[in-house]
């Protein structure tokens, strides 16, 4: 497997024709698949926004104001009201804001971004990010994993996880398949968009490396079953009732 950055991308404003951009500067082969940074796709989709456009509710104050009190940093509440409407649910909101986005990703702050935001204050996620990947897909003609970064429980750093897929199965299905001993395996299902947007992440960077698109070349899914679920079913989120139960009193 080889992962090659696409070098030269400019600043992406609103509006941008991202697939244009990118196909000018990369030419692409069969089995081709593209890993892109979430920021570049807001960007052009439009998702820069100001503190303005968050006035803060009473729940924002207090949520800035206990935030502030914990941390020993200033909070601004427009911040936390970002989050709170960008977000289908809060989990925690003490000592930091963990939210589940509309889509279904749970992650810190809902995503939303500070740095590398050219004349905004904010750059959210996109709106529907798997949505944004087919459409990329469907104008390069190569699968296309929209990625970002992302903490993990019970491990220090971020890495990088796909929060939109097209035109690949999000994981590969190895149940029902044998291992070498001939044992029939029963719960191993491989998140194959995760592990590309975790490899891409190694040649993106991070801060002002400026190269958010990546091509993962010579890999392929393999002859397995394929899922199209990555996010857990609530239902089954056993980690997710606990923070709803839990409460910080640090």
């Amino acid at each position: 497997m080889k992962t090659r950055a696409v070098s030269g991308l400019p600043e992406i404003h609103a509006g941008d024709d991202l697939a244009a951009l990118i196909d000018d500067r990369f030419d692409f082969e069969e089995g081709d698949v593209l890993c892109l940074a979430s920021t570049v796709v807001s960007k052009a989709e439009g998702r820069k926004a100001d503190f303005s456009a968050f006035p803060p509710s009473e729940r924002a104050e207090s949520i800035a104001e206990r935030l502030e009190s914990i941390t020993g940093e200033s909070k601004d509440p427009r911040f936390a009201q970002a989050v709170i409407e960008e977000s289908e649910e809060l989990l925690t909101d003490a000592p930091f804001l963990l939210a589940v986005t509309r889509f279904g990703h749970i992650t810190v702050n809902a995503g939303i971004d500070r740095s590398n935001v050219p004349d905004a204050d904010l750059l959210l996620l996109p709106e529907d990010p798997s949505a944004s990947a087919e459409r990329l897909s469907e104008a390069l003609g190569v699968p296309v994993v929209v990625t970002d970064t992302s903490g993990r429980p019970f491990r220090y750093g971020q890495r990088g996880v796909a929060v939109g897929w097209a035109g690949i199965p999000a994981s590969r299905d190895w149940r029902g398949e044998f291992d070498r001993d001939g044992r029939e395996l029963g719960v191993t299902v491989q998140s194959v968009v995760d592990e590309l947007a975790g490899a891409a992440n190694l040649v993106a960077g991070e801060g002002n490396d400026g190269t958010p698109a990546v091509v993962v070349r010579d890999w392929s899914f393999g002859d397995h079953a394929g899922s199209e679920e990555l996010f857990r079913r609530e239902e089954d989120d056993i980690v997710r009732e606990a923070l709803r139960q839990w409460e910080f009193n640090g």
